[in-house]
This record gives structure tokens, C-alpha cells and sequence, in this order.
């Protein structure tokens, strides 16, 4: 009877055992499992911090996910680095995408997010860019404007009103009315023209006088066969006023220098720049960042007052990883975007430019983001192209010659003939 009582007692402790295992495995999986790392990889260093933050502030309210951040950029070549990372094995959950070249670069690792609450939240015109047919293969980031960031007080002091500068030649007579105050004003230069970032120059510049040829449409600059390049003379004459009327040598100057040092310093009256730099300049002084300055349109003929506004970057989530992992992913972007607290960071922590329905009656926490945000709710904003250019044009090609003719060895001309061959050959392999 003893040994049947045994018997029984193990019986039951091993049912139980069962039970209580099972219930276990039912939690872990409703949860999502547990311990899931999300690795994000992305491009926007000056954003590292802020992210980080709102990566703790999520693991605590989920405790079963751990969400790293690697931010890559600020001189370190992002593209070669998530290449490196991908052939490696050592793959991002997340990573960063510009527009429809880098995702056709990375097309075999991208999952489709159109099963998303953030995609379904998405503005008009902000996913075209990454839609293959009814699939989305990104999250817009924010939007991103840019312009000309001009010092209030020094507009001020030389009697210039920065909203009345529509035109080139408003904008060549304010220049010229400057740098005849320099002294006066303490300047040592009107402009700030970083020479050895091709993209502000290229990508940035550039776009404001292609975009036009493409009408402000990527997927269109991106299939074209060739760059019809019809404002090359207006591109020209706005790149010879930036280098004419830059301090010190512009071939010397990088995007640290031009933003920290020229105009963080009060140096020059302007700088051809976007919102993304708000946070750099209220590091080096929060009251100028937040009461001195103000953006304006770079003048286009035909365009005036619209300032080019677009997505900077999407999120793909990686279509290699174990599903739980990818699913994740979403529910974090979908968190950031969708969610009151993430809302809140998006626009309070990072200064985002929202791009995504649900965002009315948020104020934007900085003078550039809310100048972006008026033109785009008053619909005056022309569109980004630059993400469409032809793989490695901008690197091999325009950017480089770009640079030769300001270093005064190459001429206009030849920098238009090859600009035009290069994109004409490298959309021919296509």
C-alpha cells in the first residue's frame, strides 16, 4: 500500500510538473518570447543619444525585448558599413534605407511592412518611394527640409528681411549687403560652404535645380535614362554665390566646421543646411538655437517660396531574420509612431517632423522643424530626387567633379557633359 501511495505521489508530481511547464511555454510565447535582441542599425548619428533614450524607455515598458542602436555617419561611411555587417553575418534586425537604390541594393533582405499600423498612418506620397506593388519595404523616418539657415540677428542688424528673399537676385543683393557690413558684423564670411561634403553640395543643392526635370518625383529620377540637366546654369550661378562669399577656403571646410564653428559662432549670416542641425547648434548655445535662427527656401526660378521637403531615410526590417525577431521590429516601429509616448519622443526628443497621420496639435520644439512643418501644411514644398539618382553617380561622378570645379580643374561644361554621360551609362546597366 506504501509503494502504491509512492507511486500516486509521483504520478501527481509529475502531471504537475507538466502543468506548470506548459503554462510557462503559454506566457513566454504570448509575450513574444523572451529575450528577443532587436539590432538597429542607422545613419543619423546626430540622433544616436535620442535614440538610445527612447530604446531604454521601451525595454522598460518591455521588458522581454532588448533594443540595441549602432548609429554610423559623421565621416564613417554608413552604406560600406551595413554592407560589411550583411556579408559578415553580423545582420541588423532594422536598418536604414534612403530610397529606391539602396533598397534595390538590399531588395533579398527587406520584408514587406505593409501589415503595419505605421504604414497604414503614413502621409500621402511618403511610401512611393519604397512601394513594389502592394508591398511597402519601409517606414519613413520623418520629413527633413532644407534651406538657407540664416543668423536673425545679423539679418536684423543689416536691415534684411529673410522672408522677402524669394528670388536670386533678392537673395545676390541681401549677399552683397552683407559682406559689405562684415566687419561691421563681426563676419568672416556671408556664407559657410563646406567643400568637402559633396552631399550638400550634390544631393542637396543639386536636387533643388534636377528636381524639376523629374517633377520632384524619385521613382521617376530613378528609372529615367538620362538627366536632361535643363537648370544647370541656375545650379552653377547659386554654387558659384555659396563659394564666392564663403569664409575662409571652402576645399578646407567640413560639415563640423560649418555648422559648430561658422555659424555656431555667429562667423557667417547663413549656411546652406536643414533641421537635422538644430540639436548641434543648441549644444553650443540652446538660447541662439531656440530664438536666433530661422530657415529660408534656396530661390528657384519658377519655384518661389517652396522649400524642398522629403523623406531622409526608411526602416527596413530584415526579412532574413527569425520571424519573432521581425515581428518585433514591427511592433517597436509601430510603438515609436503610433503610441502616445512614442509620438511624444518622435517630436519632443527628436524633433522629428512627423510622417505620419495622428500628429495634430503637437508642436514642433524647434524654429527649422516648425519652418518645415508650416511648408509642408501649407503645401509649399517641392520634392527630394536625390535618393534616385543612379547608384554611385553621386560618389563617382557628380560629387568629385563638383569638387574639381571648385578647386578651379575642371570647367562647367565638362562637369555637365560628364554628369549626364555617367548617369546615361550606369542607367544603361540597369
Amino acid at each position: 500500500m506504501k509503494q502504491v501511495r509512492q507511486l500516486l505521489a509521483i504520478i501527481m508530481l509529475s502531471v504537475a510538473s507538466i502543468i506548470l511547464l506548459s503554462a510557462c511555454g503559454t506566457n513566454q510565447e504570448s509575450s513574444g518570447g523572451k529575450d528577443i535582441t532587436i539590432n538597429i542599425l542607422q545613419g543619423k548619428v546626430e540622433n544616436n543619444t535620442q535614440f538610445k533614450q527612447i530604446a531604454a524607455q521601451y525595454e522598460k515598458s518591455h521588458p522581454h525585448i532588448k533594443v540595441v542602436i549602432t548609429s554610423v555617419g559623421g565621416g564613417t561611411d554608413y552604406l560600406s558599413t551595413l554592407k560589411t555587417r550583411m556579408s559578415a553575418g553580423d545582420e541588423p534586425t532594422i536598418f536604414s534605407v534612403a530610397g529606391p537604390a539602396e533598397v534595390s541594393q538590399f531588395r533579398t533582405k527587406i520584408t514587406d511592412v505593409s501589415d503595419t499600423k505605421a504604414a497604414k498612418l503614413a502621409l500621402p506620397g511618403t511610401l512611393d518611394a519604397v512601394k513594389e506593388g502592394n508591398k511597402v519595404l519601409g517606414l519613413p523616418f520623418n520629413l527633413e527640409g532644407y534651406g538657407f539657415v540664416y543668423n536673425k540677428k545679423i539679418f536684423r542688424e543689416a536691415g534684411i528681411d529673410a522672408a522677402k528673399l524669394t528670388t536670386y537676385d533678392k537673395l545676390l543683393a541681401a549677399v552683397k549687403t552683407l559682406n559689405a557690413q562684415k566687419k561691421q558684423l563681426g563676419l568672416k564670411g556671408v556664407f559657410s560652404l563646406p567643400g568637402q561634403e559633396t552631399w550638400v553640395m550634390t544631393n542637396h543643392l543639386g536636387n533643388v535645380f534636377i528636381a524639376p526635370d523629374f517633377n520632384g518625383n524619385v521613382k521617376t529620377a530613378y528609372t529615367s535614362k538620362k538627366l536632361p540637366f535643363t537648370r544647370e546654369k541656375e545650379y552653377k550661378r547659386m554654387l558659384d554665390l555659396e563659394n564666392d562669399y564663403s569664409a575662409s577656403n571652402v576645399m578646407q571646410t567640413d560639415y563640423s566646421q560649418q555648422v559648430s564653428q561658422y555659424f555656431g559662432l555667429g562667423q557667417v549670416a547663413m549656411i546652406q543646411q536643414g533641421d537635422w542641425i538644430y540639436q548641434t547648434v543648441a549644444q553650443i548655445d540652446k538660447k541662439f538655437a531656440a530664438d536666433g535662427i530661422g530657415m529660408i527656401p534656396i530661390p528657384v526660378d519658377g519655384y518661389a517660396g517652396k522649400m524642398p521637403v522629403g523623406v531622409p531615410n526608411y526602416w527596413a526590417v530584415n526579412s532574413t531574420r527569425p520571424k519573432k525577431e521581425q515581428q518585433a521590429a514591427k511592433d517597436f516601429l509601430d510603438w515609436l509612431y503610433t503610441t502616445a509616448q512614442g509620438k511624444k519622443d518622435v517630436v519632443d526628443l527628436l524633433h522629428f517632423v512627423p510622417a505620419y497621420k495622428g500628429f495634430s496639435g503637437m508642436k514642433m520644439q524647434d524654429p527649422l522643424s516648425e519652418a518645415v512643418f508650416q511648408h509642408t501644411q501649407t503645401k509649399q514644398t517641392t520634392g527630394w530626387v536625390f535618393a534616385g539618382y543612379p547608384v554611385s553617380w553621386e560618389a563617382d561622378n557628380l560629387g568629385p567633379d563638383v569638387q574639381k570645379y571648385l578647386s578651379k580643374v575642371m570647367s562647367w561644361n565638362d562637369l555637365v557633359t560628364d554628369a549626364k554621360q555617367a548617369w546615361a551609362n550606369l542607367q544603361s546597366t540597369k
